[in-house]
């Protein structure tokens, strides 16, 4: 099973004020599950864990076994949800330290920035190691990856000769239409589809994040059936039994009195680009119409050391949502020293978890007594099942929190303004003064 609890008590709202929005919430969950086949509302999202091409699933676990068996390097060329999806699982689910002697493909994203100096150490470090790509993009024409994919597109050329190289390059975008998928076509790249009623930033169980995560040797299938297990949960729109919408209440009554900031904190550093995932999810979706709470991310213990200051006694316009893993992967027991310089054999004899647990019970209490509500959402394990389940139960949250706040949350009118000013600046025709 992949369990999540959520957790409400630190919040100082109860059950009664969160079930006066029962009308709302089943008005919105009627909405969204009326518009679901409808491809110009974006919410194909909703019922995809029972939905999904299966045909283009298995050619996910095809092409991924074909790289993994002849590359020791996959470029993911994206940015925004084209790219952070794939990374939050992969490096939320597998071993954060790379080993040379390892069979396993090193992951490596590229086109998420226009740092030169990153591109060119990445290829560096790639060195003489076969290498694959995937390029994600829908309209093959978004800046970053575009000039990333023009980089990489011509490293593997002049490493391999056309013909290899097109067998190394791996296309995710629009299905019809669009400058990458012409290229394809002329090209014969491999394709996986971005589906068109799938937001970016709700696109991570498609193949924009399937196809990577496969590659990172993660079960696909796992992944999958932990979202379909939230999926069927969360069915129910009664805010008395949904835990997802009961987030999504909550943090909106918390956002009416004041709390404007929600803070993501995780216990576990596996998990820093969930949480980087989760703040596209719910920034882009919410903020809009000068309203939205607006989402933050740390890393505690470590943060601790630096945020934790503000989170204590800054201004009081913060609630914190707490990750946790109930049980970790592997545990260490901390010996005791007979010199004791440190004075740390106060716990000697219990595990580094049990030590984070206790930072973690301490430091909610702290908040919350310095005037942080606080959630908690309770993961059973880090593994594939239940990181889909998470998935699945914060963009479902998601729709309904952006939808009760009275904006559109599958839209983002507002990433177009920096893009016209930067094309005028770099002379693209049709965006002169």
């Amino acid at each position: 099973m992949s369990n999540i609890k959520v957790r409400f008590e630190n919040t100082g709202i109860e059950m009664r004020k969160i079930v006066e929005y029962q009308e709302k919430v089943e008005n919105i969950d009627k909405e969204i599950r009326k518009n679901a086949s409808d491809s110009t509302e974006f919410l194909g999202w909703l019922n995809l864990p029972t939905s999904y091409d299966k045909e283009e699933f298995e050619r996910i676990k095809k092409s991924a076994s074909r790289i993994r068996s002849n590359s020791k390097v996959f470029v993911c060329i994206g940015i925004g949800g084209s790219y952070l999806g794939a990374r939050a699982v992969i490096e939320a689910l597998n071993n954060g330290f790379y080993n040379s002697d390892s069979n396993e493909p090193q992951i490596f994203y590229a086109g998420n920035n226009l740092s030169s100096t990153y591109i060119a150490e990445m290829i560096e470090a790639i060195g003489d190691r076969d290498v694959s790509i995937n390029v994600i993009s829908k309209s093959g024409t978004t800046t970053e990856p575009a000039i990333a994919f023009r980089i990489f597109r011509e490293f593997l050329e002049n490493k391999y000769g056309l013909e290899e190289a097109r067998k190394r390059i791996y296309v995710t975008t629009d299905k019809e239409k669009g400058a990458l998928k012409q290229l394809s076509n002329d090209e014969g790249y491999e394709t996986f589809v971005v589906p068109d009623n799938v937001g970016g930033r709700y696109s991570v169980l498609t193949a924009v994040g399937l196809l990577p995560i496969a590659v990172a040797g993660i079960n696909i299938d796992e992944l999958m059936n932990g979202a379909r297990i939230a999926q069927n949960k969360y069915i129910e729109p009664n805010l008395k039994y949904n835990e997802c919408y009961q987030y999504a209440v909550t943090r909106n009554i918390l956002y009416d009195e004041g709390k404007e900031i929600e803070i993501l904190a995780n216990y576990n550093p596996k998990l820093h680009y969930f949480v980087e995932w989760w703040k596209q999810l719910f920034g882009e979706s919410e903020g809009k119409e000068e309203k939205g709470i607006f989402p933050v991310g740390v890393d505690f213990t470590t943060d601790l050391h630096s945020m934790g200051q503000y989170i204590q006694q800054g201004q009081r316009n913060l609630m914190e949502t707490v990750i946790n893993v109930v049980n970790p992967e592997v545990d260490i027991e901390i010996k005791p020293d007979e010199d004791n310089l440190d004075g740390m054999n106060f716990v000697a004899g219990k595990t580094v978890d049990y030590v984070c647990k206790k930072a973690m019970e301490g430091t909610i209490e702290a908040h919350v007594n310095g005037g942080v509500p606080n959630i908690i959402i309770d993961m059973e394990k880090l593994d594939a099942a239940t990181i889909g389940n998470l998935i699945y139960f914060f963009e479902l949250a998601c729709a309904m929190s952006g939808k009760i706040l009275g904006v559109n949350p599958f839209n983002q009118p507002g990433v177009e303004e920096y893009k016209k000013n930067m094309f005028r600046l770099l002379g693209k025709p049709g965006y002169e003064i």
